[in-house]
């Protein structure tokens, strides 16, 4: 019965630590812009291939 107490206590532990990381990088502005790249990707910032010689 005792290590059912410390698995429990273990797991709050490590739920509590997944979930401070996940606060800081909110707070931080790791999710701020998951649009962008996706979209940056897709415009060539090179010229025409046609139009060259």
């Amino acid at each position: 019965m005792e290590i059912i107490y410390l698995l429990i206590t273990v797991s709050l532990l490590v739920a509590l630590v997944f979930l401070g990381a996940f606060i800081w990088s909110v707070k931080s502005g790791q999710f701020d812009d998951s649009y962008g790249s996706s979209v940056r990707l897709l415009h060539d910032d090179d010229e025409d291939p046609k139009s060259q010689s």
